[in-house]
C-alpha cells in the first residue's frame, strides 16, 4: 500500500511543470528587466512608484531584505504598504537569478536600486 501511495505522489509531482533553466544574466540591465518581468502593480495604483535597494549574493539570492528608498503612492498607509509589499514580492518571486560568471563576480555585496512603476493613465 505504501508503494502505491509513493507512486501516486510521484506521478502527481511529475505533472507539475518545473521552471525552465533561464539564460544567464550578463548585465544589471538584464537583471532589472528580469525582475520587472515578475512585477504586477496592485490594482488602482495609477502613476505610482516605489524604489527598492538591495544586494545580491553571487548565487543570485538576496543579502537580507530589500529596503524602500523612495515611495510615491497616492492613498493611505495601507495603500503604500500594499505597493511596497507587491514590489518586494516581485523581487523575491524572481529569485534566485542566474548570473553569468563575470556578473556574479562583480555583483556580490554591491547595493542596487530598482524602481517599480505602475502604468500612467
Amino acid at each position: 500500500m505504501k508503494m502505491i501511495r509513493f507512486l501516486t505522489i510521484a506521478s502527481a509531482l511529475s505533472a507539475v511543470p518545473l521552471p525552465s533553466v533561464a539564460a544567464s544574466l550578463n548585465s544589471m540591465n538584464d537583471v532589472g528587466a528580469a525582475v520587472l518581468a515578475c512585477w504586477t502593480p496592485p490594482a488602482n495604483t495609477d502613476n505610482a512608484s516605489v524604489t527598492l535597494s538591495f544586494s545580491f549574493k553571487r548565487d543570485g539570492t538576496l543579502i537580507g531584505p530589500p529596503r524602500t528608498t523612495a515611495i510615491h503612492v497616492t492613498g493611505d498607509d495601507k495603500a503604500r504598504k500594499a505597493y511596497v509589499d507587491a514590489a518586494a514580492k516581485a523581487l523575491q518571486d524572481c529569485l534566485p537569478l542566474s548570473f553569468s560568471p563575470s556578473l556574479a563576480q562583480g555583483v556580490a555585496g554591491n547595493v542596487f536600486t530598482l524602481q517599480f512603476n505602475s502604468p500612467k493613465k
